[in-house]
């Protein structure tokens, strides 16, 4: 189902092979995309993007039917351009809320004629699993579609009860408990707007978005669990509603159990919240383009950026993405490693429960107590998607073959990964240790404000190590050079030509920042900050931030290619390319490396890792110096902060925003770099 036919090995994987997987007849048989496809008589991935990227407003459309996304009032237009491309408006004219078709359609047959335009939804899914969760203590719960559909109820009419309503903004500082995803649902159910708060932050990173969007009203947990240690949010809750005017209440909801509530006016316990009789709660009626979540995004320097998402934006591309990307169904049970305060979070409540499909949540730490930790939630859950980040892998490589060897895997069917590039070796592992050579990987890249991906891959594309099959449908994506004019075979800037469904509606009040971040460079053009390249079969590869891009003596080089390089070594585990100010050559690159446990860091293997580095990208790339570190700076999902580690590395005292760290102490290690 390509325009590209395989001819000749991309890597030497021992066999020859030019792609890495391939679909057999099962993926055929069982994807979503195909018959999709089929329907519009297309008869190839290539022409089923060019054709998604022509017509805009035909391919929304057909998505919309054919995910059967059911509409209160139909819309009259897809897609209103006369604002410009940065200003797109969709479903015009259309009454939609994303609620609806992520929970309440999935209860009973659809009070809606006809459905969404004639669209097909599912009913009668009630007693499905909705909803799988595990502490890192060990507690498993289930929640049906008619549970959560319940909890979600009890939570909307205590929200309006506090006078919460349309277009009021609600912080949400919780783990990934099904609390939390009845929380979301139950804001968006009212015409409230959420805004996620990652479950490791501080209070001043919370209390700065609270601040940003004026936030009414906070919802909590008490803390939850982490490597057996306990994550107190109660009190940081309180303390940033404290640094927070717009907030009147703070909602406490008890994770761990047996937590006195301070004696505070602000504090709504969360039972008293969900008390009352089980009775349907009214899903509000909204505008497509009424905004549900504010989620926000930190730079390295500034305020974090609110990315303002709408019911007819955001869910309706994760919705896709999911469904033609990972071919998830409602048979699948969906498990990605994130918090809420991640895009992926929201990703995957609302696009997964869309489809219909089960989300498996954890809270804790994936190695811990023991190292298989994650292979064991895979076993035990039957997740059939699993999503992970490439550094989450690469940590638990040095814990052996052997560990997921010893469990049941059978029940994955795709491997998803986002977060960074991959490197080859941590890549072939998951393939092949995890996947057993038999589940694709699928590589997805984008962002908080695209909601979803640019780039992916699919259950039905072939795949190469590390790569992505290409632009997904309906992202108009292209590489190009300075002049921003197309390139193939060399790396360029990743854009987006044409507007879609899922692009932020601005920045939360401050829309000339979010036109100078996007749309400054060329006319109607969206510059996404990430260096990319094609090759002669069309698979496409990220190279990293090109605000983090190293240029040496006017060459430019990404940081994911030179840690590649450093990584093929035996010796290191890990690697982080900086470049560090240079009077001659303007810029110097430095290599960063965690050996394996059983290496000694010394001048000879120093000398060998340089060599490696330099004969893999010529000696004008050559690395000033290889540093041996302990640890590095990281978000909790494994994520490296580039920008900490090199202002770190220079002794800077204004490191940025650490408010996503979770190893402050890799930051003294990256000073005492040897």
């Amino acid at each position: 189902m390509t325009d590209r036919e395989p001819t000749g090995p991309s890597r030497d994987d021992g066999n020859g092979r030019r792609f890495a997987w391939e679909p057999d007849e099962r993926y055929l048989t069982r994807s979503r995309l195909l018959r999709f496809m089929r329907a519009q008589g297309i008869d190839s991935l290539d022409e089923m993007w060019r054709r998604s990227v022509a017509d805009i407003s035909w391919f929304w459309d057909a998505v919309v039917r054919d995910l059967g996304l059911e509409f209160y009032q139909p819309y009259r237009q897809v897609v209103d351009l006369s604002a410009g491309a940065p200003w797109a408006r969709w479903f015009v004219g259309g009454t939609y809320n994303y609620v609806h078709n992520a929970l309440d359609r999935h209860l009973a047959p659809s009070p809606l004629p006809g459905g969404a335009l004639g669209g097909r939804s599912e009913t009668g899914s009630a007693s499905r699993v909705a909803v799988i969760w595990e502490g890192e203590d060990g507690e498993v719960r289930r929640l049906s579609y008619a549970e959560l559909a319940d909890l979600t109820d009890r939570l909307a009419r205590g929200l309006r009860r506090l006078g919460i309503g349309s277009g009021d903004r609600v912080g949400i500082y919780m783990p990934m408990v099904p609390e939390t995803v009845a929380a979301t649902l139950a804001l968006g159910k009212i015409g409230a707007i959420f805004t996620p708060c990652f479950s490791g932050y501080a209070a001043p990173a919370v209390a700065s978005r609270l601040r940003d969007c004026e936030a009414r009203l906070l919802i909590a947990a008490d803390g939850f669990f982490r490597r057996g240690a306990v994550v107190p949010m109660g009190a940081v809750a309180l303390e940033a509603a404290s640094q927070a005017p717009s907030v009147e209440r703070v909602v406490i909801f008890p994770r761990l159990g047996g937590t006195r509530l301070p004696d505070d006016a602000r504090v709504v316990p969360w039972s008293d919240l969900v008390a009352g009789p089980a009775e349907p709660s009214p899903t509000v009626q909204t505008d497509p383009e009424d905004p549900y979540m504010i989620i926000y995004t930190s730079g390295t320097t500034g305020r974090p950026k609110g990315a303002v998402h709408v019911h007819g934006g955001f869910p309706i591309k994760a919705t896709q993405d999911l469904a033609h990307c990972f071919d998830l169904q409602s048979d699948d049970t969906l498990f990605w490693l994130t918090d809420l305060g991640w895009m992926m979070g929201p990703w995957a409540i609302e696009g997964g429960l869309t489809l219909g499909a089960t989300l498996c949540l954890y809270e804790g730490a994936i190695d811990y107590p023991r190292p298989d930790r994650l292979w064991e939630l895979v076993e035990r859950h039957r997740a059939t998607v699993l999503g992970v980040s490439p550094t989450a892998i690469r940590a638990l490589i040095p814990h052996g073959d052997d560990l997921p060897a010893r469990h049941d895997l059978s029940s994955l069917r795709v491997l998803g990964s986002t977060g960074e590039p991959w490197n080859p070796e941590p890549w072939w592992w998951l393939f092949r240790e995890i996947g057993r050579e038999r589940c694709p990987i699928v590589n997805y890249s984008g962002g908080t404000e695209i909601s979803g991906g640019i780039v992916g891959g699919s259950t039905i594309a072939p795949l190469k190590p590390c790569a992505f099959a290409g632009a997904i449908p309906g992202m108009d994506a292209d590489v190009v050079d300075e002049q921003g004019r197309s390139v193939r075979g060399a790396v360029g800037e990743l854009v987006i030509r044409q507007p879609w469904v899922g692009m932020t509606r601005g920045f939360w009040k401050d829309p000339e920042r979010y036109l100078t971040t996007y749309w400054s460079r060329w006319p109607n053009v969206w510059v996404h900050g990430d260096w990319a390249s094609i090759d002669e079969d069309g698979a496409w590869y990220i190279h990293g931030r090109s605000d983090d891009t190293i240029k040496l003596a006017g060459k430019r080089v990404g940081p994911a290619e030179v840690e590649s390089a450093a990584v093929a070594h035996p010796a290191v585990r890990e690697a982080v390319a900086i470049g560090i100010p240079h009077e001659v050559k303007g810029e110097a690159l430095v290599v960063l490396t965690i050996l394996r446990p059983d290496r000694t860091p010394d001048e000879a293997l120093r000398k060998e890792i340089l060599e490696m580095i330099t004969a893999q990208l010529g000696r004008a790339l050559r690395p000033e110096a290889v540093r041996f570190v302990s640890d590095l700076p990281r978000t909790r999902n494994a994520k490296m902060l580039r920008r900490v580690i090199r202002a770190a590395y220079l002794g800077k005292d204004d490191l940025g925003d650490l408010s996503s760290l979770e190893n402050p102490a890799a930051i003294e290690a990256v000073k005492r770099a040897s």
